[in-house]
């Protein structure tokens, strides 16, 4: 398996981890996305809780120039360490959500903060 396949793999099956969790309040339902053809990977939250409509992006991780990049993490949990466990290197991970000139503080991996999607 080479390496993109093999991140691919870690990611969808840390989505579909979170994604087995049933929110414990509300009407709460978790939607992974799975976009293979752009690698962009999501785990959205949608639902009503107390009659507030809930709608917010739980994880996002993209896969951008041979790295992970966690765009989002809004668990409580550290889900860098679990793709290192999954066996994805630190230096292939980014925290995106951090600003960019903090990436080499972080024992993670660095980028080009203007590498994007091409569509």
């Amino acid at each position: 398996m080479d390496k993109l396949t093999g991140y691919r793999r870690a990611v969808e099956n840390l989505i579909g981890e979170y994604a087995s969790h049933k929110p414990s309040n509300g009407q709460i339902e978790s939607e992974p996305l799975i976009d293979r053809e752009r690698d962009r990977y999501e785990l959205l939250s949608v639902g009503w809780d107390q009659g507030e409509r809930g709608h917010h992006s739980v994880i996002h991780i993209d896969i951008v120039g041979g790295k992970v990049w966690i765009q989002c993490n809004n668990t409580d949990r550290l889900i860098a360490d679990e793709l290192v466990e999954a066996g994805i290197p630190k230096e292939d991970i980014v925290l995106a959500f951090h600003p960019a000139e903090l990436w080499e503080q972080t024992g993670f991996g660095v980028a080009s903060p203007t590498t994007t999607h091409s569509g």
